[in-house]
């Protein structure tokens, strides 16, 4: 009854926004069937034993006054969530009604049936009645009542948590977050992480510049400026001074190769991902074999990302599964760049026992893509990704 009561009031709500009043009552009425409709999700969940999320998009930011006020509705009523919380409201109480009263009709049917020799006689006695489709008129026939009543009581108690299992799946139909629902708020939540990584490796290159390539340049122009003070007193130490300087400008420049690496390998940038990705199994201590078919390059950021997420499972491997091979494919596929890292190592990978894993698939998720695992103890683990994209 409450979700009838809310599906007009809201309905009513709706009809309105035009003369204004709707702006404010459908933000509050919308709170109201949310409330409601989760207590059918919650039901559903214990019933099934399965969760179902919340589909709703994220809240705007709040504003006072009037703006934000249309904003709020404007959110409730362009959220598809919304109308398809009112179609479960229209649902419901039909299903509902049919899955609390048919079991139970059953079950009370039954057990009449199976009484039916102890009170057929007022029954037969007060004309032509029936049981189902068996006549009650003398004893045979109540007791053939009876065994019916049997089977009807057996088919209350076996519906019973049936329908309740299909009422669980019903709500799930309608209420569970959609694969477009569940896909912009994996964007949503990958884009933040993106965001929070970027900052994150913002934070550790100035570092090493700071700590690394600047420290070097300071000592440098220190040492330049003694040599500068000695030239004319001390050439032979002037001579050592610059010797020193001048290995000190090569650790600095390998510093900053080493760092201008880890942000966009040379090597990917001129070659592309899988002469990029060769270079990285011929610098790995595993037996790396790699085999590529890319007819052409996808965008610079999802190769980079592709190129980091085989160099993290190759790391990975090589630190915790001691393998005596490892394969790398990459290829194109159904509108997707496609790589498999397999290993012969122990097994049992794990993405909640680390942040390897984790890291591999934020970075992948920043690009709506994914990464599968299959890592049985004892070992091989592959690890599938894929990004999609487009190849020029």
């Amino acid at each position: 009854m409450a979700e009838l009561v809310l599906f007009c009031l809201f309905l009513t709500a709706v009809s309105l926004v035009g003369i204004g009043l709707g702006v404010l009552l459908v933000p509050a009425l919308a709170v109201a069937v949310r409330s409601v409709v989760n207590a059918s999700r919650g039901t559903a969940e214990r019933w099934s034993g399965r969760a179902i999320e919340e589909p709703y998009l994220p809240a705007p930011a709040p504003e006072p006054g009037l703006k934000g006020q249309w904003q709020r509705t404007h959110w409730v009523l362009t959220d598809p969530a919304t109308w398809r919380d009112l179609a479960w409201m229209l649902v419901n109480p039909v299903a509902g009604v049919v899955v609390a009263l048919l079991p139970l009709a059953l079950v009370v049917g039954g057990i009449g049936g199976i009484l039916m020799p102890a009170i057929y006689r007022p029954i037969a006695d007060a004309g032509t009645n029936y049981y189902l489709w068996v006549q009650i008129s003398d004893l045979t026939s109540a007791w053939y009542c009876a065994a019916l009543g049997v089977a009807v009581l057996a088919a209350g108690l076996v519906t019973g948590p049936a329908l309740l299992r299909a009422h669980a799946s019903l709500a799930r139909t309608l209420l569970a977050p959609t694969r477009t629902a569940q896909r912009v708020r994996r964007l949503t939540h990958s884009r933040s992480e993106a965001v929070s990584s970027s900052a994150a490796e913002l934070r550790r290159i100035e570092r090493d510049l700071h700590d690394g390539a600047q420290a070097r340049l300071v000592a440098l122009g220190m040492n330049l400026g003694v040599a500068e003070q000695l030239l004319s007193k001390d050439p032979e130490a002037v001579r050592a001074i610059l010797a020193d300087t001048r290995k000190a400008s090569a650790a600095a420049l390998t510093e900053l190769r080493d760092l201008v690496r880890g942000i966009h390998p040379p090597v990917l940038a001129d070659r592309g991902l899988a002469d990029a990705v060769r270079a990285l199994a011929m610098d790995s201590p595993l037996d790396v074999t790699v085999n590529a078919d890319l007819p052409g390059r996808p965008d610079a950021p999802v190769e980079s990302a592709m190129y980091f997420a085989v160099a993290e499972a190759l790391a990975n491997a090589a630190k915790h599964a001691a393998p005596d091979s490892v394969s790398i494919d990459l290829w194109y596929e159904a509108g997707a760049l496609r790589g498999q890292v397999i290993d012969d190592g122990r097994g049992g990978a794990d993405p909640s026992r680390g942040t390897g894993l984790r890291g591999i698939e934020r970075r992948l998720a920043a690009f709506d893509g994914l990464l599968a695992i299959n890592s049985k103890p004892g070992g091989p683990t592959t690890l599938t990704m894929e990004l999609p994209c487009a190849l020029s």
